[in-house]
């Protein structure tokens, strides 16, 4: 399995001011993103993603660095041809409706009308939209101009697609819908390179990840790699027991209902709250080991800095 994008010592800057200043956004990151991957890219604002996928697209030049996708120039027309982009805040002509738009989108690779009919019935359908074929976009919701974004990068039938931020502004049904999306184009055989600050949705669909901060690489790797099974803590949760005997046992987070939602930290206190219930004749309703998360590392990592 080849490398669908590598990057290369990539640095970039900009003059701002009226008197001229260099802002250095890039300073020499280098990645791979592996063919048939989901690949995230975090980093709190202002870290350089998006300079980074418009260094990628050929939106912006940088001052230096290699960027090649499936091994050629990313500035190639053949490789160029192959990516399929959404952008973090797309523009679309909203009086067009959504049959409409992505017929566009195929004229503008040249696609024969049987072919350009083909794809754009198969990917409404894809993205759960088959039935607002003729709605207009000025008609959709958020999560809807999401969906018919991520058809119109496909219509190309791109090996790589570049989605900066494709889960914000989403309510949580919103974003599942858009997590299986992108976990189909996987399924497909496409690379998706996924730019986002939402960890739990990276750390649910991504295969591996890359953080960056102040225009650095600060670590990659697989979510096995990055993230510790250690337990942190176990929460549990008790009923028939008066929650002043768990308190020397462990932090209570709530108290409803006759059960009490405790977080312990270690073994051996988890031990001896199962022997308190067990001696009072109570129950544990719920016991849940909590390990380190993609959150935890991301945190720890930024204000490591």
């Amino acid at each position: 399995m080849g490398n669908a994008l590598q990057i290369e010592n990539l640095h970039k800057s900009f003059k701002t001011g009226f008197i001229p200043k260099t802002k250095y956004i890039l300073k020499g990151i280098s990645f791979t993103v592996e063919e048939g991957r989901i690949f995230g890219y975090l980093g709190p604002n202002g870290a350089g993603k998006t300079t980074t996928i418009k260094c990628i697209l050929g939106l912006i030049f940088p001052d230096r660095g290699t960027i090649d996708i499936l091994g050629r120039s990313h500035l190639s027309p053949a490789a160029r041809e192959r990516v399929g982009f959404l952008p973090e805040n797309p523009y679309f002509y909203d009086y067009l409706t959504a049959g409409e738009f992505l017929s566009f989108c195929a004229d503008l690779f040249v696609l024969e009308k049987p072919e350009k009919r083909r794809r754009t019935d198969s990917l409404l359908k894809l993205v759960g939209l088959e039935k607002a074929t003729g709605v207009q976009l000025r008609k959709f919701s958020r999560g809807m101009l999401q969906r018919i974004g991520l058809a119109q990068a496909l219509i190309n039938d791109p090996a790589l697609v570049i989605l900066d931020e494709p889960l914000g502004g989403l309510d949580p049904l919103g974003r599942k819908d858009i997590r299986d999306i992108i976990v189909r184009f996987k399924d497909e055989g496409k690379t998706v390179f996924l730019s986002s600050h939402i960890l739990q949705d990276i750390e649910m669909i991504c295969d591996r990840v890359a953080i960056i901060l102040d225009g650095k690489i600060i670590s990659e790797g697989s979510l096995q790699d990055l993230i510790s099974e250690k337990i942190l803590f176990t929460e549990m949760t008790v009923s028939g027991v008066d929650p002043a005997s768990l308190a020397e046992f462990g932090e209570s987070l709530s108290v409803h209902g006759g059960r009490t939602l405790l977080k312990v930290f270690g073994q051996d206190r988890v031990d001896r709250v199962l022997d308190l219930v067990r001696s009072r004749q109570g129950k544990i309703d719920s016991l849940i080991p909590r390990t380190e998360t993609l959150e935890d590392t991301f945190v720890e990592m930024v204000r490591r800095g």
